[in-house]
Protein backbone atom coordinates (compact mmCIF):
# COMPACT_ATOMS: atom_id res chain seq x y z
CA UNK A 1 0.00 0.00 0.00
CA UNK A 2 3.01 2.24 0.37
CA UNK A 3 4.50 2.21 -2.70
CA UNK A 4 1.21 2.29 -4.81
CA UNK A 5 0.42 4.90 -2.57
CA UNK A 6 4.12 7.11 -3.35
CA UNK A 7 4.10 5.96 -7.00
CA UNK A 8 -0.01 8.25 -7.10
CA UNK A 9 1.68 10.93 -5.51
CA UNK A 10 4.61 10.98 -7.63
CA UNK A 11 2.52 10.33 -10.80
CA UNK A 12 0.16 12.81 -10.33
CA UNK A 13 2.44 15.33 -9.01
CA UNK A 14 4.55 15.05 -12.25
CA UNK A 15 1.39 15.31 -14.48
CA UNK A 16 0.42 18.68 -12.66
CA UNK A 17 4.18 19.69 -13.28
CA UNK A 18 4.42 18.67 -16.86
CA UNK A 19 0.97 20.80 -18.12
CA UNK A 20 1.65 23.49 -16.00
CA UNK A 21 5.45 23.90 -17.00
CA UNK A 22 4.93 23.19 -21.07
CA UNK A 23 1.22 24.11 -21.50
CA UNK A 24 1.33 24.63 -25.02
CA UNK A 25 3.21 21.72 -26.14
CA UNK A 26 1.60 20.44 -29.09
CA UNK A 27 1.50 16.74 -29.29
CA UNK A 28 1.82 15.20 -32.82
CA UNK A 29 1.49 11.41 -33.17
CA UNK A 30 2.75 9.24 -36.55
CA UNK A 31 -0.72 8.73 -36.97
CA UNK A 32 -3.05 11.71 -36.27
CA UNK A 33 -6.81 11.84 -36.65
CA UNK A 34 -9.62 14.21 -36.09
CA UNK A 35 -10.27 15.59 -32.16
CA UNK A 36 -13.44 13.60 -32.33
CA UNK A 37 -12.51 10.23 -33.30
CA UNK A 38 -9.47 10.56 -31.32
CA UNK A 39 -11.27 11.71 -28.06
CA UNK A 40 -13.91 8.11 -28.72
CA UNK A 41 -10.44 5.88 -29.28
CA UNK A 42 -8.67 7.59 -25.63
CA UNK A 43 -12.48 6.78 -24.21
CA UNK A 44 -13.10 3.71 -25.37
CA UNK A 45 -9.38 2.13 -25.05
CA UNK A 46 -9.18 3.31 -21.42
CA UNK A 47 -11.84 1.34 -20.17
CA UNK A 48 -12.98 -2.31 -20.53
CA UNK A 49 -15.84 -4.33 -19.37
CA UNK A 50 -15.85 -3.50 -15.82
CA UNK A 51 -17.51 -0.01 -16.43
CA UNK A 52 -20.14 -2.12 -17.31
CA UNK A 53 -20.68 -4.85 -15.42
CA UNK A 54 -19.13 -3.60 -11.29
CA UNK A 55 -21.45 -0.66 -10.53
CA UNK A 56 -24.13 -2.32 -9.42
CA UNK A 57 -22.02 -5.17 -7.35
CA UNK A 58 -19.80 -1.99 -6.16
CA UNK A 59 -23.17 -0.30 -5.28
CA UNK A 60 -23.74 -2.54 -2.26
CA UNK A 61 -20.39 -3.21 -1.44
CA UNK A 62 -19.78 0.48 -0.44
CA UNK A 63 -23.35 1.23 1.12
CA UNK A 64 -22.62 -1.70 3.92
CA UNK A 65 -18.99 -1.18 3.95
CA UNK A 66 -17.51 0.56 6.94
CA UNK A 67 -14.23 2.29 4.97
CA UNK A 68 -16.83 3.52 2.42
CA UNK A 69 -19.14 5.71 4.79
CA UNK A 70 -17.20 8.93 4.35
CA UNK A 71 -19.34 9.20 0.92
CA UNK A 72 -22.54 7.91 -0.81
CA UNK A 73 -21.71 4.64 -3.13
CA UNK A 74 -22.33 7.13 -6.18
CA UNK A 75 -19.05 9.10 -4.99
CA UNK A 76 -17.18 6.04 -4.33
CA UNK A 77 -17.59 4.29 -7.81
CA UNK A 78 -16.90 7.73 -9.91
CA UNK A 79 -13.58 8.01 -7.45
CA UNK A 80 -12.32 4.41 -8.12
CA UNK A 81 -13.37 5.25 -12.25
CA UNK A 82 -13.37 8.88 -12.91
CA UNK A 83 -11.96 11.92 -12.49
CA UNK A 84 -8.29 12.30 -11.61
CA UNK A 85 -7.52 8.80 -12.06
CA UNK A 86 -7.11 9.44 -16.01
CA UNK A 87 -4.26 11.85 -14.98
CA UNK A 88 -1.73 8.80 -15.61
CA UNK A 89 -3.01 8.84 -19.07
CA UNK A 90 -1.82 12.72 -19.87
CA UNK A 91 1.44 12.13 -18.41
CA UNK A 92 2.47 8.72 -20.53
CA UNK A 93 0.81 10.16 -23.73
CA UNK A 94 2.94 13.16 -23.37
CA UNK A 95 5.74 11.48 -22.17
CA UNK A 96 5.52 9.30 -26.16
CA UNK A 97 4.62 12.54 -27.44
CA UNK A 98 7.86 14.60 -26.09
CA UNK A 99 10.36 12.38 -24.93
CA UNK A 100 10.49 8.98 -26.30
CA UNK A 101 11.28 9.92 -29.84
CA UNK A 102 14.39 11.56 -28.50
CA UNK A 103 15.26 8.96 -25.70
CA UNK A 104 13.83 5.58 -27.37
CA UNK A 105 13.63 4.03 -23.47
CA UNK A 106 11.13 2.13 -24.74
CA UNK A 107 13.37 0.30 -27.46
CA UNK A 108 16.03 -0.57 -24.96
CA UNK A 109 15.73 -4.56 -25.26
CA UNK A 110 14.76 -5.20 -21.20
CA UNK A 111 12.44 -2.06 -21.16
CA UNK A 112 10.97 -3.26 -24.18
CA UNK A 113 10.63 -6.41 -23.05
CA UNK A 114 8.77 -5.63 -19.92
CA UNK A 115 6.49 -3.14 -20.92
CA UNK A 116 5.32 -5.40 -23.45
CA UNK A 117 4.70 -8.55 -21.25
CA UNK A 118 2.83 -5.98 -19.35
CA UNK A 119 0.91 -4.96 -22.40
CA UNK A 120 0.12 -8.76 -23.14
CA UNK A 121 -0.93 -9.30 -19.87
CA UNK A 122 -3.43 -6.61 -19.07
CA UNK A 123 -4.67 -7.39 -22.88
CA UNK A 124 -5.65 -10.81 -21.10
CA UNK A 125 -6.85 -9.62 -17.89
CA UNK A 126 -9.86 -7.88 -19.56
CA UNK A 127 -10.76 -11.03 -21.38
CA UNK A 128 -10.51 -12.85 -17.82
CA UNK A 129 -12.64 -10.36 -16.48
CA UNK A 130 -15.30 -10.93 -19.21
CA UNK A 131 -14.99 -15.18 -18.11
CA UNK A 132 -15.62 -14.63 -14.69
CA UNK A 133 -18.51 -11.63 -14.96
CA UNK A 134 -20.71 -13.17 -17.29
CA UNK A 135 -22.09 -15.89 -15.55
CA UNK A 136 -23.39 -13.19 -13.07
CA UNK A 137 -25.25 -11.15 -16.29
CA UNK A 138 -26.32 -14.15 -17.90
CA UNK A 139 -27.59 -16.10 -15.19
CA UNK A 140 -27.99 -19.87 -16.13
CA UNK A 141 -25.16 -19.54 -18.95
CA UNK A 142 -23.36 -23.17 -19.05
CA UNK A 143 -19.97 -23.37 -18.46
CA UNK A 144 -18.62 -24.58 -22.11
CA UNK A 145 -20.90 -21.38 -23.47
CA UNK A 146 -19.13 -19.09 -21.58
CA UNK A 147 -15.70 -20.33 -22.64
CA UNK A 148 -17.22 -20.35 -26.34
CA UNK A 149 -18.15 -16.58 -25.91
CA UNK A 150 -14.74 -15.71 -24.53
CA UNK A 151 -12.90 -17.43 -27.76
CA UNK A 152 -15.41 -15.59 -29.67
CA UNK A 153 -14.87 -11.99 -28.32
CA UNK A 154 -11.03 -12.66 -28.22
CA UNK A 155 -10.90 -13.90 -32.18
CA UNK A 156 -13.01 -10.84 -32.93
CA UNK A 157 -10.55 -8.12 -31.24
CA UNK A 158 -7.64 -10.08 -32.61
CA UNK A 159 -9.24 -10.05 -36.14
CA UNK A 160 -10.22 -6.21 -35.96
CA UNK A 161 -7.06 -5.38 -34.84
CA UNK A 162 -5.69 -6.05 -38.40
CA UNK A 163 -7.17 -2.87 -39.62
CA UNK A 164 -7.43 0.49 -38.10
CA UNK A 165 -10.47 1.21 -39.96
CA UNK A 166 -12.07 -1.18 -37.89
CA UNK A 167 -10.90 0.66 -34.73
CA UNK A 168 -12.35 3.79 -35.71
CA UNK A 169 -15.75 2.77 -36.47
CA UNK A 170 -15.46 0.42 -33.20
CA UNK A 171 -14.41 3.45 -30.99
CA UNK A 172 -17.13 5.78 -32.24
CA UNK A 173 -19.89 3.31 -32.20
CA UNK A 174 -18.88 2.09 -28.71
CA UNK A 175 -18.85 5.40 -27.72
CA UNK A 176 -22.03 6.35 -29.42
CA UNK A 177 -23.96 3.22 -28.35
CA UNK A 178 -22.91 3.97 -24.56
CA UNK A 179 -24.78 7.22 -24.77
CA UNK A 180 -27.85 5.18 -25.91
CA UNK A 181 -27.41 2.40 -23.33
CA UNK A 182 -27.69 5.22 -20.56
CA UNK A 183 -30.74 7.18 -22.00
CA UNK A 184 -32.48 4.08 -22.69
CA UNK A 185 -31.54 2.34 -19.19
CA UNK A 186 -33.05 5.61 -17.64
CA UNK A 187 -36.11 5.72 -19.84
CA UNK A 188 -36.61 1.93 -18.66
CA UNK A 189 -35.88 2.60 -14.88
CA UNK A 190 -38.55 5.28 -14.69
CA UNK A 191 -36.18 7.40 -12.42
CA UNK A 192 -37.69 10.96 -12.80
CA UNK A 193 -35.86 13.79 -14.43
CA UNK A 194 -35.53 15.82 -11.02
CA UNK A 195 -34.01 12.29 -9.20
CA UNK A 196 -31.42 11.75 -12.08
CA UNK A 197 -30.32 15.31 -11.53
CA UNK A 198 -30.31 15.06 -8.14
CA UNK A 199 -27.73 11.91 -8.10
CA UNK A 200 -25.71 13.85 -10.52
CA UNK A 201 -25.04 16.78 -8.65
CA UNK A 202 -24.56 14.61 -6.05
CA UNK A 203 -21.35 13.44 -7.65
CA UNK A 204 -19.75 17.13 -6.71
CA UNK A 205 -19.03 15.69 -3.41
CA UNK A 206 -16.42 13.99 -5.55
CA UNK A 207 -14.24 16.98 -5.25
CA UNK A 208 -14.73 17.68 -1.22
CA UNK A 209 -12.69 14.09 -0.65
CA UNK A 210 -10.72 13.80 -3.78
CA UNK A 211 -7.60 13.37 -1.36
CA UNK A 212 -9.58 10.29 -0.38
CA UNK A 213 -9.01 8.75 -3.25
CA UNK A 214 -5.11 9.51 -3.91
CA UNK A 215 -4.12 6.70 -1.73
CA UNK A 216 -5.68 3.23 -1.02
CA UNK A 217 -8.69 3.23 0.86
CA UNK A 218 -8.38 -0.73 1.37
CA UNK A 219 -7.25 -3.29 -0.51
CA UNK A 220 -9.86 -3.07 -3.13
CA UNK A 221 -9.52 -0.04 -3.90
CA UNK A 222 -5.63 -0.72 -4.27
CA UNK A 223 -6.94 -3.53 -6.78
CA UNK A 224 -8.66 -0.46 -9.16
CA UNK A 225 -5.54 1.74 -8.61
CA UNK A 226 -3.35 -1.31 -9.47
CA UNK A 227 -5.42 -1.61 -12.26
CA UNK A 228 -4.96 2.00 -13.26
CA UNK A 229 -0.73 1.87 -13.16
CA UNK A 230 -1.14 -1.47 -15.20
CA UNK A 231 -3.25 0.32 -18.49
CA UNK A 232 -1.41 3.82 -17.50
CA UNK A 233 1.53 3.41 -19.66
CA UNK A 234 0.51 1.09 -22.54
CA UNK A 235 -2.64 3.45 -23.29
CA UNK A 236 -0.49 6.46 -23.36
CA UNK A 237 1.78 5.03 -25.76
CA UNK A 238 -1.26 3.65 -27.93
CA UNK A 239 -3.16 7.34 -28.41
CA UNK A 240 -0.20 9.32 -28.21
CA UNK A 241 -0.09 7.90 -31.69
CA UNK A 242 -3.15 9.56 -32.79
CA UNK A 243 -2.69 13.31 -31.31
CA UNK A 244 -2.97 15.89 -34.46
CA UNK A 245 -1.01 18.72 -32.82
CA UNK A 246 -3.66 18.94 -29.45
CA UNK A 247 -1.96 20.98 -26.67
CA UNK A 248 -0.78 20.20 -23.75
CA UNK A 249 -3.18 21.76 -21.24
CA UNK A 250 -6.59 20.88 -24.03
CA UNK A 251 -5.06 17.21 -23.50
CA UNK A 252 -5.09 17.62 -19.96
CA UNK A 253 -8.97 19.07 -19.70
CA UNK A 254 -10.08 16.04 -22.21
CA UNK A 255 -8.52 13.34 -20.41
CA UNK A 256 -10.14 14.32 -16.93
CA UNK A 257 -12.81 15.89 -18.27
CA UNK A 258 -14.90 14.39 -21.68
CA UNK A 259 -14.28 11.06 -20.45
CA UNK A 260 -16.08 11.63 -17.31
CA UNK A 261 -19.33 12.76 -18.55
CA UNK A 262 -20.57 9.44 -19.85
CA UNK A 263 -19.04 7.84 -16.16
CA UNK A 264 -21.27 10.09 -14.17
CA UNK A 265 -24.02 9.96 -16.49
CA UNK A 266 -23.72 6.29 -16.36
CA UNK A 267 -22.88 5.76 -12.65
CA UNK A 268 -25.98 8.22 -11.82
CA UNK A 269 -28.66 6.49 -13.62
CA UNK A 270 -27.52 3.18 -12.32
CA UNK A 271 -27.39 4.03 -8.92
CA UNK A 272 -31.30 5.55 -8.93
CA UNK A 273 -32.28 1.92 -9.95
CA UNK A 274 -30.01 0.81 -6.92
CA UNK A 275 -31.72 3.17 -4.25
CA UNK A 276 -35.28 2.52 -5.57
CA UNK A 277 -34.49 -1.47 -5.31
CA UNK A 278 -35.38 -1.88 -9.06
CA UNK A 279 -34.19 -5.29 -10.55
CA UNK A 280 -32.42 -4.45 -13.85
CA UNK A 281 -35.06 -6.32 -16.46
CA UNK A 282 -33.65 -9.09 -18.78
CA UNK A 283 -33.79 -6.84 -21.79
CA UNK A 284 -31.76 -4.35 -20.33
CA UNK A 285 -28.96 -6.62 -19.09
CA UNK A 286 -28.58 -8.06 -22.84
CA UNK A 287 -27.94 -4.25 -24.07
CA UNK A 288 -25.58 -3.91 -21.09
CA UNK A 289 -23.55 -7.39 -22.23
CA UNK A 290 -23.68 -6.31 -25.91
CA UNK A 291 -21.92 -2.83 -25.09
CA UNK A 292 -19.75 -4.62 -22.29
CA UNK A 293 -18.92 -7.27 -25.24
CA UNK A 294 -17.53 -4.13 -27.85
CA UNK A 295 -16.08 -2.41 -24.84
CA UNK A 296 -14.31 -5.61 -24.86
CA UNK A 297 -13.08 -6.13 -28.20
CA UNK A 298 -12.49 -2.41 -27.93
CA UNK A 299 -10.19 -2.81 -25.53
CA UNK A 300 -8.28 -5.85 -26.30
CA UNK A 301 -7.88 -4.95 -30.19
CA UNK A 302 -6.07 -1.82 -29.29
CA UNK A 303 -3.52 -3.56 -27.03
CA UNK A 304 -3.19 -6.39 -29.29
CA UNK A 305 -2.58 -3.93 -32.07
CA UNK A 306 0.22 -1.99 -29.35
CA UNK A 307 2.19 -4.91 -28.35
CA UNK A 308 2.08 -6.68 -32.34
CA UNK A 309 3.17 -3.30 -33.29
CA UNK A 310 6.30 -2.64 -30.46
CA UNK A 311 7.19 -6.30 -31.06
CA UNK A 312 6.68 -6.72 -35.18
CA UNK A 313 4.08 -9.19 -34.91
CA UNK A 314 2.08 -7.91 -37.23
CA UNK A 315 0.01 -9.81 -39.75
CA UNK A 316 1.74 -8.35 -42.99
CA UNK A 317 4.97 -9.79 -41.37
CA UNK A 318 2.98 -12.85 -39.79
CA UNK A 319 0.71 -13.90 -42.53
CA UNK A 320 -3.08 -13.44 -41.52
CA UNK A 321 -3.64 -16.98 -40.15
CA UNK A 322 -0.25 -17.18 -38.01
CA UNK A 323 -1.41 -14.19 -36.56
CA UNK A 324 -4.84 -14.68 -36.13
CA UNK A 325 -3.77 -18.35 -34.50
CA UNK A 326 -0.46 -16.69 -32.61
CA UNK A 327 -2.25 -13.94 -30.98
CA UNK A 328 -5.38 -16.11 -29.79
CA UNK A 329 -3.16 -18.51 -28.54
CA UNK A 330 -1.14 -16.05 -26.80
CA UNK A 331 -4.36 -13.99 -25.37
CA UNK A 332 -6.30 -17.44 -24.19
CA UNK A 333 -3.41 -19.01 -22.27
CA UNK A 334 -3.02 -16.37 -20.60
CA UNK A 335 -6.46 -16.10 -19.69
CA UNK A 336 -6.32 -19.44 -18.54
CA UNK A 337 -3.32 -18.35 -16.17
CA UNK A 338 -5.57 -15.87 -14.58
CA UNK A 339 -8.12 -19.05 -14.14
CA UNK A 340 -6.72 -21.45 -13.01
CA UNK A 341 -3.27 -19.52 -11.09
CA UNK A 342 -2.45 -17.03 -8.06
CA UNK A 343 -1.80 -14.99 -11.32
CA UNK A 344 -3.36 -10.62 -10.51
CA UNK A 345 -3.49 -7.85 -11.77
CA UNK A 346 -1.90 -6.24 -8.65
CA UNK A 347 1.29 -7.95 -9.45
CA UNK A 348 1.02 -6.42 -13.10
CA UNK A 349 0.24 -2.89 -11.51
CA UNK A 350 3.57 -3.32 -9.42
CA UNK A 351 5.89 -4.15 -12.50
CA UNK A 352 4.22 -1.00 -14.27
CA UNK A 353 5.32 1.02 -10.81
CA UNK A 354 9.19 -0.26 -11.03
CA UNK A 355 9.00 0.14 -15.12
CA UNK A 356 8.33 4.06 -14.20
CA UNK A 357 10.96 4.17 -11.57
CA UNK A 358 13.54 3.18 -14.26
CA UNK A 359 11.92 5.14 -17.04
CA UNK A 360 12.23 8.47 -14.06
CA UNK A 361 15.94 6.95 -13.67
CA UNK A 362 16.70 6.75 -17.53
CA UNK A 363 15.15 10.72 -18.18
CA UNK A 364 17.17 11.75 -14.99
CA UNK A 365 20.53 10.39 -16.78
CA UNK A 366 20.15 11.77 -19.98
CA UNK A 367 18.60 15.37 -18.86
CA UNK A 368 21.67 16.97 -21.03
CA UNK A 369 20.03 15.54 -24.20
CA UNK A 370 16.82 16.79 -23.44
CA UNK A 371 17.98 20.49 -22.84
CA UNK A 372 19.32 20.51 -26.27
Amino acid sequence: MTVLSMAMAIALATTAYVVLRWPRFRCFGDTPLPRATFLAILFTSGLDVGLIMFPLIDFETYATGVDYQFASPLVIEFGFWGGLVWGFYILTTLYFCALEPRLQLFQRPAVKFVHNLVVIATCAFTAYLFLAYLPSYLPGISQAVTYSLVVLVVGLAVLSSTRLTVLKYLSVGSTLLFLCLIGVVWLASGVGLRQAWSELAGLSAYGQHLGRFLTPINDYHGFYLSWWFAWSIMIGQFVARFTNGIEAWKLALAVLIIPSIPIALWFSVLFGLFKIGQPMATGLNLMMMGVGVLFVINSLDSLTRLYAQNLDWTAERLGFKTYMLAHMTLLLGLVALYQFTPLKIEWIGMIVIALYAVVYVLILRHRALLSV
